[in-house]
C-alpha cells in the first residue's frame, strides 16, 4: 500500500530517488538515517517523523511546519543546541521501535509546498553540523526498505489518527478480531464504527435479506437498484465496508448450534438481535470461551403521540458477568417482536455508539472510571444511567 502512494506522490517519489531513507509507518512519514551532532559533539543518527495528509494515496500539501524527530537535543558542531528549530519534547510511539522525543519547529514564510521541500530543509539543519565534523556522512544512503504498510487493515492509511497524535491509543486494537451478530438497525452502525478501527478481523453474522425498511436504519444510502438485488445484509454491508476495511468476513446466516465454533476465536463480540433462544445459546458460548461481550437492546414505546424508551448496553466480562441474567431479556418470543419493534436510526445509532465506546473503554482507548458494565440512555428524560460496575 506504501508502494502505491510513493507510486502517485512526487514528493516521495522524489525523497526515494534521491536516496533518503524514507517509508510510511501507521500514515507517518519516516524519514530514517539523519546524522546531527549532540551536546558532547559526538555524531548521532535519528529518523524525521510528521503525519502525512493524503488524499486517494496522493499526498497533499503539509498542514503545518512541525516535525518530530526520533533523537536526543540537535546541537551545532561546537556543542550548543540549535535553539531556532525547538519546539517541545514528547513521548509519542509510532511503532515499537519508533518513539518521537521531540518535535522541532521551522516556518518558511509560505509553508512548505510538499513534503520534499518540508524534509529536505530539516535535513540541511540537522544534517549541515555533523558535516563539518565528518564530510562522509549522508543521510542519502539509498537503502532498499520494505513495504511496512502491507500487512495493515485498511486499503488506505489512516491518516486521521496521525493528525490527532493517538497512533500509541490506535495500536491497542492491533490483533483483535472482532465479531459482530446481527446487522439491521444497530449492528450495522458498530459495523460503520468498528471498521474504522485497525482490527485485524471482523466477522459478520446475519441471514437476512437487506430490504427496503432496513435502509431507513442503516448509514449511508442505498439505491433503488441495489435494493432490488435483494442481497444478505451481510453482502450488501461488506460490499461497502470493504473499501475501507480489507478484513471483513461475512456470513449469511444466524448464528445456531451448527456454526457456534465461528465465535471461539473472537476476542470481543457485539450481540445485536431481539431472538431471545438463539442469543441464549450465543451467550453461553461466549461465556464458557470466556470471550468478552456486549448485548445491545432498544425498548421503544408510542406514548400519547410522543416516542419513550431505552437504548440498552450490557456488557460481560470476567470481572463482572452476574447481571446477565437480569439485564438481558432471553424470551422465546422476543424475534417476532421485532419486526414490529420500532427502530429509528438515531436510536440504532447511538446504541451502536455507546456500545463501540464502552468496547473502546475495555480496550484501554478510553479512559473507564466506573467500568460500569450496564448503560442505559433514557430517551425522555436525556439521561445517562450506569450500573453493574466491575469491582
Amino acid at each position: 500500500m506504501s508502494q502505491d502512494i510513493f507510486e502517485k506522490s512526487p514528493d516521495l517519489r522524489r525523497l526515494r530517488e534521491e536516496g533518503f531513507e524514507v517509508f510510511i509507518v501507521d500514515s507517518h512519514l519516516v524519514v530514517g538515517n539523519i546524522p546531527y551532532v549532540n551536546n558532547h559533539r559526538e555524531l548521532q543518527w535519528g529518523a524525521l517523523v510528521c503525519p502525512l495528509e493524503l488524499a486517494g494515496n496522493i499526498t497533499c500539501k503539509p498542514p503545518d511546519h512541525v516535525m518530530g524527530f526520533t533523537g536526543t537535543q540537535p546541537c551545532y558542531q561546537d556543542g550548543k543546541v540549535i535553539a531556532g528549530i525547538v519546539n517541545c519534547e514528547c513521548n509519542e510511539s509510532i511503532s515499537s521501535s519508533i518513539v518521537v522525543t521531540r518535535k522541532f519547529s521551522n516556518k518558511p514564510p509560505d509553508g512548505y509546498p510538499d513534503y520534499y521541500a518540508k524534509v529536505v530543509r530539516y535535513v540541511e539543519i540537522l544534517s549541515g553540523p555533523a558535516r563539518s565534523i565528518d564530510d562522509s556522512v549522508d543521510p542519502r544512503n539509498f537503502r532498499v526498505l520494505p513495504d511496512n504498510c502491507s500487512d495493515s487493515p485498511f486499503e488506505y492509511p489512516d491518516t486521521n489518527t496521525g493528525r490527532a497524535h493517538i497512533d500509541s491509543l490506535a495500536q491497542r486494537f492491533h490483533g483483535q478480531k472482532v465479531g459482530i451478530i446481527g446487522t439491521g438497525g444497530t449492528g450495522s452502525y458498530v459495523l460503520d464504527l468498528v471498521s474504522k478501527t485497525p482490527v485485524v478481523l471482523i466477522r459478520l453474522f446475519d441471514g437476512d435479506e437487506f430490504r427496503q425498511h432496513n435502509a431507513f436504519r442503516t448509514p449511508g444510502a442505498a439505491s433503488l437498484e441495489q435494493l432490488a438485488q435483494r442481497l444478505k445484509k451481510v453482502d450488501y454491508l461488506t460490499g461497502i465496508y470493504s473499501k475501507m476495511h480489507r478484513k471483513i468476513e461475512a456470513y449469511a446466516q444466524n448464528v445456531d448450534e451448527r456454526n457456534l465454533p465461528l465465535l471461539d476465536d473472537l476476542d470481543f463480540v457485539f450481540i445485536c438481535i431481539d431472538n431471545g433462544p438463539a442469543k441464549r445459546t450465543i451467550i453461553n458460548r461466549l461465556r464458557d470461551r470466556i470471550v468478552p461481550f456486549i448485548d445491545v437492546g432498544l425498548g421503544v414505546q408510542l406514548v400519547n403521540g410522543k416516542l419513550t424508551g431505552t437504548a440498552r448496553v450490557t456488557a460481560c466480562t470476567e470481572l463482572c458477568s452476574d447481571h446477565i441474567e437480569k439485564r438481558v431479556s432471553f424470551g422465546a418470543d422476543d424475534d417476532d417482536l421485532y419486526a414490529t419493534n420500532i427502530q429509528i436510526a438515531d436510536l440504532n445509532m447511538l446504541n451502536a455508539a455507546l456500545a463501540v465506546m464502552r468496547w473502546k473503554k475495555m480496550v484501554g482507548f478510553y479512559a473507564d472510571l466506573k467500568r460500569e458494565h450496564e448503560c442505559g440512555y433514557v430517551i425522555e428524560c436525556n439521561c445517562l444511567v450506569n450500573d453493574d460496575f466491575a469491582s
